[in-house]
């Protein structure tokens, strides 16, 4: 019931139960840094709660609060200080982690394109990691570490180019590891405790039915296509446009002595050019 609410941290604490998701649609709108971490809840996690979080799915026309803290700087012997002022929040995360959520990961979570970093670590979550994370363009921190995740990791995740920080270890994943854009910068410390992945950065090689087909981008191979019947088009439209013109003269002036000679001057060349050969 607190609709303007930006910012709940309520954590290392001894809070414990299920997380109870309101009744009203407009539960937590706002809400762009949630920190639950270090207490004892459990049950699962809610897919309402995340479908709730307006706020990280889109640029929404709400009053920011306007953030002041001063900066002392040493030049030339004096010491000055500078007031800078910065909108509220600047950072946007969600924090569960280090408690006893089981379940899956609701494909919600997928939906919060403007979050900034997710950790879900040290809990009992099961299933696979919801290819839908390939949608959190703003992600820069992924925690996913000391669960019971398993199944592939998701190629979509490729896509976050602004991934910096990434934790999938001590989980029951499987198969090839993602390559390409920031997946080639992550160390195996990353992925350490899954005994099924393989291929690089760890030392298991995949197997031939392992190895992923490379990844294309969606994109430039949409555009290609679309070039391909752009050009396609046009030698059609082309090609209608001269036959049309050329029916509609033949129609109104009936035989074109142009057009005639034309055509028997290229008939009497190959015919000539026939006779020679059989001459030969």
């Amino acid at each position: 019931m607190l609709p303007k609410l930006q910012a709940l941290i309520l954590r290392s604490n001894r809070f414990h139960g299920s997380i109870q998701v309101s009744l009203t649609t407009f539960s937590f709108s706002r809400l762009q840094m949630l920190d639950l971490s270090h207490n004892d809840f459990t049950g699962l996690l809610p897919t309402e709660f995340f479908q709730n979080l307006k706020a990280l799915k889109e640029e929404v026309g709400h009053e920011y609060d306007l953030f002041s803290y001063s900066v002392l700087l040493t030049i030339k012997g004096l010491e000055l200080e500078y007031i800078i002022k910065a909108l509220m929040p600047i950072f946007t995360c969600i924090d569960l982690s280090d408690n006893g959520f089981h379940g899956e990961i609701p494909k919600a979570v997928g939906e919060l394109r403007l979050l900034h970093a997710l950790n879900l670590s040290h809990n009992s979550l099961t299933g696979p990691i919801p290819p839908s994370f390939g949608n959190l363009a703003a992600l820069e921190s992924l925690d996913l570490s000391f669960n019971k995740l398993s199944g592939r990791i998701p190629s979509q995740l490729t896509n976050l180019t602004f991934l910096e920080v990434l934790r999938f270890s001590n989980n029951n994943l499987v198969g090839p590891i993602p390559s390409g854009k920031q997946f080639d910068t992550f160390e195996g410390d990353s992925y350490l405790g899954n005994l099924g992945l393989c291929g690089p950065p760890l030392s298991k090689e995949c197997n031939n039915d392992e190895i992923p087909e490379p990844a294309q981008d969606e994109e430039d191979n949409g555009n290609g296509i679309a070039f391909i019947w752009k050009l396609a088009m046009m030698g059609y439209g082309c090609g209608m446009v001269l036959g049309i013109s050329m029916a509609y003269i033949v129609s109104t002036t009936g035989r074109p002595r142009w057009l005639v000679r034309m055509i028997e001057r290229d008939l009497r060349n190959k015919v000539s050019s026939w006779f020679g050969k059989k001459r030969k």
